[in-house]
């Protein structure tokens, strides 16, 4: 059964016991990059009584596990709010609506700000740059308005994007440079303010200025603001779907349920009941509460729960979970567990948990920032003071403000985004959704894959796979017999009888009208079809109608082993045929688990369903490790005891999947699942297809490989453009790198960043036709 409280991590002090630790979950606002949750997370170390923390920045929370007796949450928050962020405070399970209404205002200020900056940037970089690449124009320019005229209208443009949208790069900035934390924020203040600045000086004071070094620099100040604030945006739109999966889950709770006391039935908010109170559950009705069925009889869906398609036999005395889907029967249920006990509730907060878990990836730009923004000042301040003592202060600014120009993260912030942005858009093309950028470098370190059985490998609905005639009649065909027992099985609720049904339908057959119909519970039924008596149930009725079944035996056998589900047919109390049901392999799923394992991947089944149907569809895959008989609370338990063995992805498709998807590494949803799943995920494979894992993972390597080419060109410009900045081969070589070399260097960097990240437009998915040898 799922734990009713998220588990927390066992305290680092020994002598704590365990019950003594607890688990919040606390929703932060304001958090930009890695250095953000690393700086959080420090804080809520440091305070008295935490003994673990981790910050999630996709998810825009934090778990925090804590002694109560040494501190408490408005603690925690104080020490969130003295960091510079905002704790979003806590809103009702049933009610999401302003976490999402603050999720969305944020989200609609960002697209804002970018369409501003880029509307401003746009002709600005225009009115710059072309005129550089085509003279004719430049001198068409300068026939218009005189140069003064030009660079005025520049400082204008570029003021309002420095200090209208931009201005959210000096709060943020400032306030983790104030911490001694530099982050993506204070790079961004930096280089946008040292080409700002210095294009200011130039329009107000330029004969202050050497000759030839009198340029300005607007449009590169401008453009960086409105690309980083691009890239932000559509981060945010990753992020604002996070909580969609909880609301998901929640919606699986009606609102509303009818109650019996005192011999009346009236309707209550299911929040209003109490432990004792009798539910009336109708036929096609979401169970409310978890409880012990007290009267009536019913097959109760509980795929939401175990994943598995066939709907459970619910009597007196059995237990039913809140959020199952009652099938024709009626039931009442004496209600055990309500509100936040319930499993529903339980599964929302280990989703909750994991999803605010830190992830093991860090960014690898955030964590170079760390050092680098100091570096970069500090060569700045050294160049600016060596030149000032050997030379003149205008030769000092000028060289001073090409260390940092060259250093502006315009490049830097393109590495990652334009490789994600191309890769994500061919794994679309292919059906193949990234919800989040992070999932192509877990793929890329992928070691171990994790699948679920039901909907995942197999169709996720069982379906007639066998009929066997043992002993039938010259004039009566196989085909007779099954309209025959579809006619038997039609008036019956069970999915086995569905399963023979809907293969009748699909053949076209007849299905005379029974009479005589008798359903025995747990054994079958009997009815009269075409002057026939018709019997298909287990070895139980057999038994009961006296029919012998040794002919049918070693059939049986064969098939159970084969996983699937035998029943007998009996024809005027003669055994007439073994017919079999099954939830059918898809078609690729061999040849997903055959490519996976070929790259040495670890290829683990993970399942609700029974060990020998578990293990019969291991074997036809080639999987030898299988988990069965898991529930949502196992599955996740499993897929962290896995991760130990390296990076770990998991795929399913049900809602008792969502925890296990959360917590792996890289979860992988199929698109043909349940949103639960699908907004739990990090990946989505719209067509449902097995082979789609391959293909993900496959382009994840491609556009890993070219990040980190990328990265590379990125820095390398840096690294060895910022010594020449500097001026360190003035004095032998007399070479000097001047603002406009900076800016045009650190244009390259963008340009070379940008075209080999169009690369990726010619990757193509390998051919997956059938399982390898």
């Amino acid at each position: 059964m799922l734990p009713l409280t998220s588990a927390a991590p066992a305290s680092s002090n020994p002598a704590t016991p365990a019950a003594e630790i607890e688990t919040a979950v606390i929703g932060i606002n304001g958090m930009t990059c890695a250095a953000c949750a690393s700086r959080i997370e420090r804080v809520l170390r440091r305070v008295e009584g935490v003994t673990a923390a981790a910050v999630s920045l996709a998810a825009g929370q934090a778990v925090v596990t804590f002694q109560p007796g040494m501190t408490d949450l408005p603690a925690l928050h104080a020490a969130i709010e003295k960091a510079g962020y905002e704790v979003v405070p806590p809103t009702a399970t049933e009610d999401e609506t302003a976490a999402d209404e603050a999720a969305m205002l944020e989200l609609r200020q960002l697209g804002r700000q970018a369409l501003v900056a880029g509307l401003l940037a746009l002709p600005l970089f225009a009115l710059e740059m072309l005129p550089m690449l085509i003279p004719a124009l430049h001198h068409a320019r300068l026939a218009v308005l005189d140069e003064g005229t030009w660079r005025g209208i520049g400082l204008l443009l570029a003021t309002l994007v420095q200090f209208g949208p931009g201005w959210r790069f000096y709060r943020a900035g400032w306030a983790a440079a104030r911490v001694w934390s530099p982050d993506m924020n204070t790079l961004v203040m930096l280089g946008t303010t040292a080409a700002y600045g210095y294009s200011v000086a130039v329009v107000c004071f330029p004969a202050a200025f050497p000759p030839g070094t009198a340029h300005v620099y607007f449009e590169a100040s401008a453009t960086v603001v409105a690309l980083v604030l691009l890239g932000r945006y559509f981060e945010a739109r990753a992020r604002g779907r996070t909580g969609a999966a909880i609301r998901h889950l929640l919606a699986l709770q009606p609102k509303t349920a009818q109650v019996r006391r005192g011999g009346q039935t009236f309707e209550l908010p299911v929040a209003l009941i109490h432990p004792g109170d009798e539910v009336v559950v109708r036929p096609g009705e979401r169970i409310p509460v978890d409880g012990t069925v007290v009267e009536g009889a019913s097959f109760v869906d509980e795929s939401m729960l175990t994943g598995e398609p066939l709907p459970v036999d619910k009597t007196v005395g059995a237990e039913v979970i809140g959020g199952t889907v009652n099938g024709q029967g009626y039931l009442v249920v004496c209600a055990s567990r309500v509100g936040a006990e319930t499993v529903l509730q339980g599964i929302v907060r280990l989703v909750q948990a994991a999803q605010g878990s830190k992830p093991p990836i860090q960014d690898v730009a955030d964590r170079v920032v760390r050092w680098f923004v100091p570096a970069v000042l500090g060569v700045a301040l050294v160049t600016f003071g060596v030149w000032w003592w050997q030379a003149t202060f205008e030769l000092a600014l000028v060289n001073a403000v090409s260390v940092l120009i060259i250093a502006c993260p315009c490049a830097l912030g393109l590495a990652t985004p334009t490789s994600v942005l191309v890769s994500t858009g061919q794994a679309a093309r292919l059906g193949v959704l990234f919800r989040k950028g992070s999932a192509l470098q877990m793929l890329d370190e992928l070691r171990v894959v994790v699948f679920d059985k039901t909907g995942t490998l197999t169709a996720g609905h069982p379906r007639l796979t066998d009929l066997h005639g043992c002993d039938l009649p010259p004039e009566v065909s196989e085909t007779d017999l099954l309209g025959w027992l579809a006619a038997v099985e039609k008036p019956s609720e069970h999915p086995i009888a569905r399963a023979v049904v809907a293969e009748a339908e699909a053949r076209g057959l007849p299905l005379p009208t029974p009479t005589d119909f008798t359903a025995l519970p747990g054994q079958g039924v009997t009815a009269t079809v075409a002057g026939h008596h018709v019997a298909v149930g287990t070895d139980r009725l057999m038994a009961h109608l006296n029919v012998a079944t040794e002919a049918g035996a070693p059939v049986i056998a064969e098939l159970a082993r084969a996983g699937k589900t035998p029943m007998y047919a009996a024809l005027d109390g003669r055994l007439a045929a073994v017919l079999a049901v099954a939830d059918e392999i898809k078609p690729t799923a061999a040849a997903a688990v055959a490519h996976l394992r070929a790259q040495g991947l670890e290829v683990v089944l993970v399942t609700g369903d029974h060990p020998a149907t578990a293990q019969a569809v291991a074997a036809r895959l080639g999987i030898d490790e299988v988990f069965a008989g898991a529930r949502p609370a196992d599955k996740a338990d499993i897929v962290r005891r896995l991760r130990q063995r390296g990076r770990l992805a998991f795929v399913g498709d049900g809602i008792n999947d969502a925890p296990a998807l959360a917590v792996a590494d890289v979860g992988i949803a199929l698109g043909t699942g349940t949103d639960v799943a699908i907004e739990a995920a990090d990946v989505i494979l719209m067509s449902g297809d097995p082979v789609g894992v391959l293909q993900a993972r496959d382009l994840a390597r491609a556009t890993m490989r070219n990040i980190r080419q990328n990265l590379f060109w990125a820095f390398a410009y840096n690294v060895v453009l910022i010594p020449v900045a500097a001026g360190v081969l003035y004095p032998a070589f007399g070479l000097q790198l001047s603002p406009v070399a900076a800016g045009a260097a650190m244009g390259l960097s963008s340009l070379f960043v940008l075209t080999n990240a169009l690369r990726l437009l010619k990757w193509r998915p390998r051919a997956v036709a059938a399982p390898l040898p």
